[in-house]
């Protein structure tokens, strides 16, 4: 085997090498809860304080609702007891009781606007689990895909590095250390010779280029500078 189908083939490998890589940092990127359930889950969170603070609202409306009524019966035990008997005492305790009874309708409207909100928010809460479910088991099913995903890959990464180092071993330091320099530099160090043309910059390629190639020897395009392969 010809010096430069070696060195095609470690960049064949080289190149795997470098796109099992991206597909590593790839599927390694999704690993981790997605922002479509950190929002799902924020939303839900975010119902659920709601829906506590309405409920503690809700109570204390309540206990003022149920304090006024005791103060309501309390100024109609006086009103009807027949022991006052001023008509001025029993003006202002009917207008006492007239306004305490006002701050209780007042009270039992906005209660009412308060239930309504509790209901809401239980719905609310009630289709947010359901979605937050939804998307963790999504979820779930994509980060196992993906552990699956990335131990294959890591397979097959660890299979090729393998292989280059073998082929690496094979081929002699100063060969090794041009391809790795064009590499470097050209991002491709070998390119094939298709009719008579370098697939690295499309130009013809002078015979005598062409009669070396084919004899085994290592040749540089004189344009482009990387390494000729015949296949």
């Amino acid at each position: 085997m010809t010096t430069a189908r070696q060195l095609c083939q470690l960049q064949e490998l080289d190149l795997a090498i470098e796109a099992e890589e991206k597909a590593l940092k790839d599927r390694t990127s999704q690993v981790g809860e997605t922002q479509a359930l950190i929002d799902a889950r924020n939303k839900l969170a975010s119902a659920q304080q709601q829906l506590n603070a309405l409920k503690k609202k809700q109570r204390a409306s309540e206990g003022d609702v149920d304090d006024l009524a005791s103060k309501i019966r309390a100024v109609d035990e006086q009103l009807y007891s027949g022991r006052i008997r001023n008509p001025k005492e029993l003006a202002s305790l009917k207008q006492e009781v007239d306004a305490f009874k006002a701050r209780r309708d007042k009270l039992e409207t906005g209660l009412l606007e308060l239930m309504d909100q509790v209901e809401a928010t239980q719905k609310d809460i009630t289709t947010a689990t359901v979605e937050v479910k939804k998307i963790e088991s999504e979820w779930q099913s994509h980060q196992q895909k993906l552990a699956a995903e990335i131990e294959t890959i890591k397979a097959k990464l660890a299979d090729l590095k393998q292989r280059s180092q073998a082929l690496a071993g094979e081929i002699d330091a100063k060969s090794l250390e041009l391809y790795r320099y064009l590499k470097k530099a050209k991002g491709q160090a070998v390119v094939r010779v298709e009719q008579g043309i370098c697939r690295g910059c499309r130009i013809s390629l002078p015979s005598s280029d062409l009669q070396q190639a084919r004899s085994g020897n290592l040749v540089h395009c004189s344009s482009c500078g990387r390494i000729l392969f015949l296949p």
